[in-house]
């Protein structure tokens, strides 16, 4: 069997924060790829604003090296769960991983997801210890932690035995020891451990053709172009080829260009050979997951398998009193179409019709996976409306199941008890509990999805900022009977439209917690603030002071309020009950009653509480 050694292919893996992106910048960087003269950007591979300004990587991006005679093809993925679909899918492009884990966190829950989906499909491991000079480092037991997981997680011999290289990818320095002093100003043990460590592909470039998409991208001017692996044969430009559909139907097309990976460019190459990462053009409706073939002998490669969603949201056209006044796209159909068009690059959403006209569920993985989508909506101009995240049930062996996941929490001593009181009342089994020293603890559970919906910004307050809480699913179970998580708390809800007043908020805020600032529009039945008690108030916030003609003996007294807490576009999501939306436009993110007029309102909540 013939292999090609001039190219590997690996994807680097890690959980959120643990700094593999500045890793694959250190090798860019200290390859002999980039021109010397050439600057790259910090986190150079990020290129989405978002994933700039949040500093997580949220869609896979792929890159090449050149280390000496040989190129190492690269894929950096993301470390969240959440979106977990852009992993799955280009595990079965490379041979091999990079597994980065922190010096100091250890191995965290999304470490186990990435490298679980490794494992699966058997690919050969090198284990990174990274930030090797962070105070408070513990290299050697991290390694024993990995060591655990990998045999937790069923790992085979040969991945067993992996090696391990020590860097610090902010410096750019790396040594095969633990020993911080002996790092140098070099990535040479993590090249060398590539080429020697990752298996070669197989050189099959003389069979008929095989290749499958992973990953999607658009251009103007070639359309959709699809990203993948040649797993056998060669494709040339101006090639007749056959697309094998996921509905088994084939289709015939001409390959128009061929794109090849190399440092941060994308170029133009005449033809690739079994092994190589390309880019593909000429098929209008190539899909994730379809096979390119050799014409006269069309094979379709294993399709490729996705976890399936376990959050669902509705999307709805914008139906709020200051509809359409922000967004550039407000109606229906332009709303369909991005969702839909949202279908054809991210294999891990579904969109679903209702029976409701404007509306659609929108199912995703996690919280994050969908506010991130709400999030891209808005930057593009829409408007629209989402309902509380709600978890997806399915059968499980004739029994109803519901989704669970793995909370791993690092937080000061002194606020465990509250944590552990707070999780345990959302139905969490606490698994473990131990001393990571300096004054912190690591406590893991097991909780339902549904518990952990809105816990997070409850989470920060409990631990005053200083709590990290990583989490992602385990599984699903039977589910827990006679429970409803929702919020605790009720809303301050507004009941005219105007500006609000500083006057009318100082006789408020004594009610509870306000979300909006003074001389912000509102309208009835929009969410102004959280009540401090379980039930919803009807507060007119619009109102202004009566003006007489006779002078106040304070009028030198300056009107002060406290400062009103401002909600992300995540809290928004997470504060929600099953009758409010959360409003979604360029400009602003508002929380609104499902019905807004009062008095409306006020009926169906007595009607609800009769049923009872």
């Amino acid at each position: 069997m013939k292999f090609r050694d001039d190219i590997r292919n690996i994807a680097i893996i890690a959980h959120v924060d643990h700094g593999k992106t500045t890793l694959v910048n250190e090798m860019l960087k200290q390859s002999d790829t980039l021109d010397e003269h050439v600057q790259i950007d910090d986190r150079a591979m990020d290129t989405n604003a978002i994933e700039k300004e949040r500093g997580i990587t949220i869609l896979s991006k792929n890159t090449a090296v050149r280390y000496g005679d040989k190129q190492i093809n690269i894929l950096d993925t993301p470390g969240h769960a959440d979106f977990g679909g852009e992993v799955e899918r280009i595990m079965r492009m490379v041979d091999g991983v990079l597994l980065v884990v922190d010096a100091f966190e250890g191995t965290m829950p999304q470490t186990r997801f990435v490298l679980k989906k490794a494992l699966e499909q058997h690919l050969t491991p090198i284990v990174v210890i990274n930030k090797i000079d962070r105070p408070g480092a513990r290299p050697e037991e991290v390694v024993d932690e990995v060591l655990d997981l990998f045999i937790e997680l069923g790992a085979d011999e040969s991945q067993l035995d992996f090696p391990v290289v020590y860097v610090s990818a902010l410096n750019g320095t790396s040594s095969y020891e633990s020993d911080p002093a002996k790092q140098e100003h070099t990535m040479k043990p993590v090249f060398d451990t590539i080429i020697k460590t990752i298996p070669a592909p197989i050189d099959n470039s003389d069979e008929p053709l095989q290749f499958q998409v992973a990953l999607l991208d658009y251009n103007d001017y070639v359309g959709r172009v699809g990203i993948g692996r040649v797993f056998r044969g060669t494709i040339k430009v101006g090639d007749s080829v056959a697309v094998m559909k996921l509905d088994g139907s084939k289709k015939n097309f001409r390959v128009t260009k061929l794109f090849g990976f190399f440092g941060l460019q994308r170029l133009e190459i005449n033809e690739a050979h079994a092994g190589d990462l390309v880019a593909v053009s000429g098929m209008e409706d190539i899909n994730v997951g379809e096979t390119v073939a050799d014409s006269s002998k069309p094979e379709a490669l294993p399709i490729l398998r996705i976890d399936e969603p376990t959050l669902q949201m509705t999307f709805g056209t914008n139906s709020s009193p200051f509809a359409g006044k922000e967004g550039k796209f407000v109606t229906a159909r332009q709303l369909e179409l991005r969702l839909k068009s949202e279908l054809e690059t991210d294999v891990s959403l579904r969109v679903d019709d209702t029976d409701e006209p404007g509306s659609w569920v929108v199912s995703g993985r996690g919280e994050l996976h969908l506010s991130i989508l709400i999030e891209t909506l808005r930057r593009e101009g829409y408007e629209l409306q989402a309902s509380r995240p709600e978890v997806i049930y399915r059968d499980v062996e004739g029994v109803r199941s519901e989704p669970f996941e793995s909370v791993q929490i690092d937080t000061p001593d002194e606020y465990t008890g509250a944590i552990i009181d707070t999780l345990s009342q959302r139905k969490g089994e606490m698994k473990n509990m131990e001393s990571t020293g300096n004054g912190q603890t690591r406590l893991t559970f097991l909780a339902p999805s549904r518990g952990l919906i809105g816990y997070s910004t409850e989470f920060l307050s409990l631990t005053r900022g200083y709590g990290i809480m990583n989490h992602t699913y385990a599984k699903y179970a039977p589910v827990i009977k006679n429970w409803n998580p929702g919020r605790r708390n009720g809303a301050l809800v507004s009941i005219n439209q105007g500006k609000t007043t500083t006057y009318a908020t100082m006789g408020i805020e004594e009610r509870g917690t306000i979300f909006v600032d003074p001389g912000t529009d509102v309208y009835e039945g929009m969410i102004v603030g959280q009540n401090s008690r379980e039930n919803d108030i009807s507060v007119n916030i619009t109102k202004g002071k009566n003006m007489t003609n006779v002078r106040s003996s304070n009028k030198d007294l300056t009107a002060t309020i406290k400062t009103p807490t401002h909600l992300t576009l995540e809290e928004s999501l997470e504060f929600l009950n099953s009758d409010e939306y959360c409003e979604i436009t360029p400009e602003h993110v508002r929380l609104r009653k499902t019905i807004l007029n009062t008095n409306s309102r006020e009926k169906e909540a007595k009607k609800r509480k009769m049923v009872k």
